[in-house]
């Protein structure tokens, strides 16, 4: 054989091997026309968070490391639970062209492949976004065999929740389109705070977050850091620039521990204190800000059995409705300084990441979970989304002043939530928690599980504010993943999913 023959030996080998490697990759196609302009739509992907609002709220993956957005070299580390199982995924970016599509594919991670395709392409009206991911299995057709159809529809479920963010998102930003705003958050760690900044900064505004010198910021942070001290009463004034707005959503869990006289005094401090002083920057800042948005909440209006509270309503009586006055007249500072004052009193959130949803969803997945106390106590929601949705306003509608109550128009008794989230499960809710078990648990925060609060958003409702969520079961359809997908059809090696009627 001569040299010539061995080398066309060789090449035709290698030929063979790619084309066998080619048949074993599987593909996912996506798309969705969204009704924006297609440089909107890409410079959103572009800005830091806009991960963290694709993530679905019912799979937070860990963030372990971040560099960049989706620049080519950039790449992202998570920490990743798939059932039992946890295992890192880290994914780098490349071919990124501004305005029409950037990649990325997997270093390392469960895939023996995986490369996604990001591309967006001009409408007459609007955008086309498009996902095509190329994947090979592990464990060669045995994994395909058994693998395929759940890693499919678990893309299914995914690109739902994403492109159905993406248009929400970009919905909220389009309604106010002035000039970016520099926006100061305390407390930015929390997980109101990681939502809202995610979301601010991918509608193009600079985020500045509070941070304490002992603090370490999680490696997905948005935004720049200054420091401050609020109980030492400093804070880097040089380092804020010209703020145009300053939310606070600083304050010690309330329903983290037992209330003891040394918690009652940490919540006051936290939050009284707190705000005092940020207040009183903001009335010092020149140029002063325009807004001044200080987060209370609905346990201002305490125990009120069936009365419906609206923001015209008094006070409750008891340590909470006494916490939320004094924290609400915190901001004396910054309206005396003609600024405005907005107050969102903020019901119960709703999200499987954190607070009383989660705290109630291992139970009732389990099958044993039920009503608490009688179940005849009102519950006020709103889910974390529309949540964001209200600050993200009360920043630009000047109509936005002094208390607003953040809550659906559907408050509902604890018996009926609690039918509706086991109906979503597919389980049962047959289990109460009696009132002397949680009393004996929580001490007297154990009341707030079972005060009953029949709050309505009368300002939210005056000014028109378009909720996203206003049924509870649409808010855990979505929350948890489980809403109704459309139609997804599949070839040989192809699955593909258009979400335009979703």
């Amino acid at each position: 054989m001569t040299d010539a023959d061995s080398a066309d030996a060789v090449a035709a080998e290698l030929t063979q091997e790619s084309e066998l490697d080619m048949r074993s990759d599987l593909s996912f196609r996506a798309s969705r026309d969204l009704p924006f302009n297609v440089d909107k739509v890409f410079a959103w992907h572009e800005r830091p968070g806009a991960l963290a609002r694709l993530t679905p709220p019912w799979a937070q993956p860990e963030v372990l490391s971040c560099n960049g957005t989706i620049h080519d070299g950039d790449s992202t580390t998570l920490r990743v639970k798939a059932g039992p199982l946890h295992f890192e995924w880290e994914a780098r970016h490349f071919d990124f062209k501004s305005g029409v599509v950037f990649k990325d594919e997997q270093v390392r991670g469960p895939f023996a492949k995986w490369i996604h395709e990001h591309r967006f392409s001009s409408l007459s009206q609007g955008t086309r976004a498009e996902d095509l991911i190329d994947f090979r299995l592990p464990g060669g057709a045995l994994g395909e065999v058994f693998g395929r159809t759940s890693v499919e529809k678990m893309l299914q479920r995914l690109f739902a929740h994403r492109y159905a963010a993406l248009h929400s998102d970009l919905s909220f930003h389009a309604a106010y389109e002035g000039a970016p705003l520099r926006i100061v958050v305390a407390g930015a760690s929390g997980l109101v705070g990681r939502s809202l900044c995610a979301f601010l900064s991918t509608g193009g505004h600079s985020v500045v977050r509070l941070v304490r010198a002992s603090s370490k910021a999680p490696p997905d942070a948005v935004g720049e850091e200054v420091f401050w001290d609020p109980y030492g009463k400093s804070i880097d004034k040089a380092a804020l620039g010209n703020v145009d707005a300053i939310i606070n959503l600083a304050g010690e869990n309330i329903a983290e521990k037992r209330w003891s006289p040394e918690r009652k005094s940490n919540l006051l401090k936290s939050r009284v204190e707190v705000t005092k002083f940020l207040a009183s920057v903001a009335a010092e800042l020149r140029p002063k800000p325009a807004v001044f948005i200080n987060a209370s909440a609905m346990g201002i209006y305490g125990e009120r059995g069936d009365d419906v509270v609206d923001e015209t309503s008094p006070r409750g009586e008891g340590f909470l409705p006494e916490l939320c006055e004094a924290w609400e007249a915190a901001t004396i500072a910054a309206s005396a300084a003609g600024i405005r004052v907005v107050l969102p009193r903020i019901s119960l959130v709703l999200t499987p990441q954190e607070g009383l949803l989660a705290k109630m969803l291992p139970a009732f997945r389990a099958g044993v979970g039920g009503r608490l106390g009688s179940g005849s106590q009102w519950m006020s929601w709103i889910a974390l989304d529309d949540l964001v949705g209200v600050l993200h306003r009360a920043l630009f509608d000047s109509r936005y002043q002094g208390p607003i109550n953040v809550c659906t128009p559907e408050p509902l008794r604890n018996a009926t939530f609690t039918q509706k989230l086991g109906k979503a499960l597919g389980r049962p809710t047959f289990l109460p928690v009696p009132t002397i078990a949680l009393k004996l648990a929580l001490g007297e925060m154990g009341q707030v599980a079972t005060s009953s609060t029949r709050m309505a958003p009368g300002q939210l409702l005056r000014l028109a504010f378009p909720f996203r969520f206003g049924k509870l079961e649409g808010a855990l359809t979505y929350l948890l993943g489980i809403s109704q997908l459309p139609q997804m059809t599949t070839d040989d090696r192809t699955a593909t999913v258009s979400y335009d009627a979703a």
